[in-house]
């Protein structure tokens, strides 16, 4: 996620904007029409594409009107039979949901030691599904944090088949001032905006997920909700339309070179993190150059084995060094996935590898033998004030468990509120916090 500048969020607290209804009649709201025309402008400059909606309330939505397209011009060419959406295992994690969504099936395509889509197995898949190929979902750069240098073959592949290139924007922000997916060979493409350009995280809306299409899609884009037959994937034209200013904002402060500076940043620190930690937390997938895109995934796999401290033991420990954890377990179990975006100064990066280098020397001394894998600091992660409190039983001290680097070289302090708690189980056995129905009557 990105940090949202005061400047940005300002005008969506204006009534001009945030109080003009979803029906108010276009002459009605000329500012907020402006700002739409512009964003779509902009959006397919930076994209490539030749039309963008802004409708989608969150990527989510964005994703399943981009396979509606796919399909309705798949039926409308007369091909009901193409039903089949091939998704790499590298792709993002929503694809196959969103795929069988709008009622096709999905084939995974085998990824590569590298990280790379394994091209062999895609055109194996491409020759036993040529026929009912609809599209190919990939994500670019990949989930697995790398660019792929065969995309542009890949696109041509399933072209040549009659299937169509569906670009999952989840990592556009590796790729804004770069390369544009509607011009290396994507068709459709979904836009997070949340993370590429500031809007506050959709979680199903309110949220704003465009979607952006070559022009031989544009047809099937979501239309007035109110008009029968008109795809709308939401019930208003413009879905979130108050909080556009946000990225208006932000595109029109930044240009076409901060843009692309903020980019370039947010892969230097990706590759900057990767070089750091490597040697210490091996760095499961690089490009050919040894590079990688966005972000890096720490493979924490046979450290396990070889000591018992697990990726969700170093996720926790994290929060008694000042850091909220990176993503665990996504897209490969037992590894931690970092993607600093642009947003981190050199100085917090370096306090995170600093944490992660100390944690390291923590694993060694259960390696060791210095503390048991049951009962370390790791293990005990995160450590509220209220633990501190009474007994301490722990073969570790409570300055290590609460100020693992000393009170001196400690960032400001920050406390996790509750200990450890059992997510599998809770996943698995939902407690309703509800009053009881009783409670209710009079």
């Amino acid at each position: 996620m990105k940090l949202n500048a005061a400047a940005e969020m300002e005008a969506i607290t204006w009534p001009g904007f945030n109080q003009v209804h979803p029906y108010a009649p276009v002459e009605d709201a000329p500012g907020l029409i402006k700002l739409i025309e512009d964003l779509e402008g902009w959006l397919c400059a930076v994209t490539g594409y030749d039309r963008v909606s802004l409708q989608p309330n969150a990527g989510s939505q964005g994703e399943y009107a981009g396979l509606l397209a796919i399909r309705r011009y798949h039926l409308d060419r007369g091909d009901s039979h193409r039903d089949t959406c091939l998704i790499p295992a590298s792709a993002h994690g929503t694809n196959a949901a969103s795929a069988a969504m709008v009622g096709m099936r999905v084939e995974v395509v085998k990824t590569s030691p590298n990280g790379d889509i394994d091209l062999d197995d895609l055109r194996a898949k491409i020759a036993d599904h040529a026929e009912r190929l609809a599209c190919i979902m990939i994500t670019y750069p990949s989930t697995h944090g790398v660019y792929e240098h065969e995309v542009a073959e890949l696109c041509e592949l399933v072209h040549e088949a009659g299937g169509q290139v569906y670009v999952d924007g989840a990592n556009l922000n590796a790729l804004v001032g770069l390369a544009r997916p509607g011009k290396f060979g994507g068709d459709v493409s979904h836009l997070n905006l949340h993370k590429t350009f500031c809007i506050p995280h959709g979680g199903g809306g309110p949220g704003v997920g465009p979607v952006a299409v070559r022009e031989h899609l544009a047809q099937y884009l979501p239309g007035d909700p109110l008009v029968k037959g008109s795809h709308a994937v939401s019930a208003a034209m413009y879905g979130s339309a108050s909080i556009l200013p946000i990225t208006w904002a932000y595109i029109r402060m930044m240009g076409a070179d901060g843009l692309r500076r903020a980019t370039l940043t947010a892969i230097a620190s990706a590759n900057y993190i990767a070089r750091k930690l490597d040697p210490h937390f091996p760095v499961l997938y690089t490009g050919d150059n040894g590079m990688v895109a966005h972000e890096c995934i720490l493979d924490l796999r046979e450290i396990t084995k070889r000591t018992g401290v697990t990726v969700d033991d170093v996720a926790k420990r994290l929060a008694d060094y000042g850091f909220h954890a990176p993503t665990m377990s996504f897209p490969v179990a037992g590894t931690l996935m970092v993607e600093p975006t642009e947003s981190e100064n050199l100085e917090e990066l370096d306090a995170f590898i600093a944490a992660m280098i100390a944690i390291k020397g923590e694993i060694d001394q259960v390696e060791a033998g210095v503390w048991p894998v049951e009962d370390n600091p790791l293990r005990g992660a995160p450590h509220t004030a209220e633990c501190l409190v009474g007994e301490w039983d722990h073969p570790y001290t409570r300055e290590t468990a609460v100020y693992p680097m000393g009170v001196k070289h400690t960032r400001a302090k920050v406390w996790p509120s509750v200990r450890r708690i059992d997510g599998a189980y809770g996943d698995r056995n939902l407690v309703c916090s509800c009053p009881p129905l009783d409670a209710y009557a009079e």
